[in-house]
């Protein structure tokens, strides 16, 4: 048995495919008016299932509430591409530009050794960027 998949529920999935382009990976499936969206990451995909995907399979499910309830953690190689990577994600400083990301920490250097940030999805998800520090 291996870890094939990793499965994150939206309300927007307008929102969540630009957001998880902007990291990287591949849409290879579905799309921004599809209720199923699948990216590539080498060998491990994130799926993306609307709300109404969720009831289909479990009416009785309910949005989790109180904070988020998992995280993904993306390696950025270099500290300051972690830099990049979080501007990229939450800039707004050009005319007309919207983040794509809230952010939940900016940039620093993490006393076990990484350059860490924290940002989160459109559903408030978070997701880390970290690289190595030296």
């Amino acid at each position: 048995m291996k870890l094939d998949a990793i499965s994150i529920i939206t309300a927007d999935m307008p929102a969540a495919i630009t957001f998880y382009s902007a990291l990287g990976l591949e849409l290879v499936d579905g799309g921004p008016e599809a209720p199923h969206s699948e990216f590539s990451s080498g060998g491990l995909r994130v799926l993306l299932d609307t709300e109404e995907v969720v009831l289909g399979i479990d009416p009785d499910w309910t949005r989790p509430t109180g904070g988020h309830k998992m995280s993904l953690a993306f390696d950025c190689s270099t500290a300051e591409a972690v830099d990049a990577t979080f501007a990229q994600l939450t800039q707004t400083d050009t005319p007309g530009s919207q983040a794509v990301a809230g952010v939940v920490n900016e940039p620093w250097d993490a006393f076990w050794g990484q350059r860490y940030a924290v940002v989160s999805d459109p559903d408030g998800n978070t997701v880390d960027l970290f690289a190595a520090l030296g």
